[in-house]
């Protein structure tokens, strides 16, 4: 497949790919939008770190000045990191508009998609997914996340959605939406901090040879939607779900008292739900990065001998 004209590839990732050997896409907003300085640039090193010792190329993905860069350097990591929320967040429908302003933008869960997408990358680890927002039927709130996922064919591996949504209502959307929902050796869906939601997942994998194989065979059915890989975090570094709920009702009756609305949600919950557990939700969320990012790593392995076998 050829690169888009207007991305640019570190030497890393254009080799990996003109090679046929795995590579891995990774988010930029988790760095700038969804941890604190500097626990975001230590855990995008040390993630990326994790993937290339499986022998799979990181290719964490950002606007810098107007250009969609798939794969940065150790500086440009520091760059979005330190800026934080200065940096533009950027989802699809901003990505005409920071490149033709020449800023940086941090690429959502949705923009990573579509830039992986034009770069050949199938295969891409997140935190969360986003999806319908709490009191979506009056607000309309849901994330363009799920209609990405609806038409790009990329795999996001993801610990469930963020646990500030309605879960219910994103798996009902999902569904409409026709994205496979598969859950990688479980059979309920995540709930981001904890590895249950009371909601089960319609499909099950066990391992990253399966989910490879259901990659290949959708799209070779010319099913272009993504597919949505439910992930839970490790048991050992989940916050139960009885104890994380009454926090996050906390944090979203603050987010409306301040009136809070639209994109500015998702960073402020994080944040608040942060202080609310004294950094426990912070610590969880690096362990269930790290975790999707080791399955995205051995994913990526087997998509890319699925792939060579039936070339």
């Amino acid at each position: 497949m050829s690169v888009h004209p207007r991305l640019q590839l570190t030497d890393e990732v254009r080799d990996a790919l003109a090679e046929g050997r795995p590579v891995l896409a990774l988010e930029s907003t988790i760095i700038s939008h969804g941890m604190p300085y500097p626990d975001n640039v230590r855990m995008a090193r040390e993630v990326e770190a994790l993937i290339r010792a499986e022998g799979v190329t990181p290719a964490t993905i950002a606007v810098l000045d107007g250009v969609p860069r798939v794969g940065l350097s150790d500086d440009d990591l520091e760059m979005l990191g330190r800026a934080g929320e200065s940096v533009t967040k950027a989802s699809v429908r901003d990505l005409a508009y920071v490149m033709a302003k020449g800023i940086h933008g941090a690429t959502t869960v949705a923009a990573t998609m579509r830039l992986a997408s034009l770069a050949g990358i199938r295969v891409f680890a997140t935190g969360g997914l986003g999806g319908v927002h709490r009191g979506a039927a009056s607000s309309m709130d849901l994330s363009a996340d799920l209609t990405e996922l609806s038409r790009t064919p990329v795999a996001v591996i993801s610990a469930g959605v963020k646990s500030i949504l309605d879960i219910g209502l994103t798996l009902e959307a999902m569904e409409t939406l026709s994205i496979p929902v598969v859950g990688y050796q479980t059979d309920e869906f995540p709930s981001f901090y904890s590895r249950s939601s009371g909601y089960d997942v319609p499909m099950r994998a066990d391992s990253p040879e399966e989910l490879a194989a259901i990659m290949a065979t959708q799209w070779e059915l010319g099913v272009t939607a993504g597919l949505d890989i439910a992930n839970p975090i490790p048991r050992a570094d989940e916050i139960p779900a009885d104890e994380i709920s009454g926090i996050i009702t906390q944090a979203l009756a603050d987010m409306d008292e301040r009136g809070i609305t639209g994109k500015d949600t998702t960073p402020y919950l994080l944040g608040r739900v942060v202080e609310l557990t004294g950094g426990a939700s912070l610590t969880a969320n690096i362990a269930l990065v790290k975790n999707n990012a080791m399955l995205g790593a051995n994913l990526a392995t087997a998509y890319a001998a699925v792939t060579a076998g039936r070339a």
